[in-house]
């Protein structure tokens, strides 16, 4: 007798993981760059609210994505 196989998540889990990965990337592009090409002058720019603020709370909200993801139950 052969058993059926299943997967361990529903396609939507599938879609939430996928859309908090991008989320997790976004966030980390957005905090990319800022540095000055010159190692003896400061740049300002890496205190923009773009790093400090916005890249930060996109990589938080696609984890939160992701254990909502895994936590989700499948529709049975």
């Amino acid at each position: 007798m052969k058993k059926k196989k299943t997967f361990l998540f529903d396609k939507s889990n599938y879609k939430y993981v996928i859309i908090g990965i991008l989320f997790i990337i976004l966030g980390f592009v957005l905090m990319s760059g800022g540095g000055s090409d010159n190692p003896n002058v400061f740049s300002e720019e890496i205190y923009s609210f773009r790093r400090i603020r916005v890249a930060p709370a996109l990589i938080l909200i696609g984890f939160g994505i992701q254990v909502y993801a895994i936590l989700k139950s499948p529709k049975k």
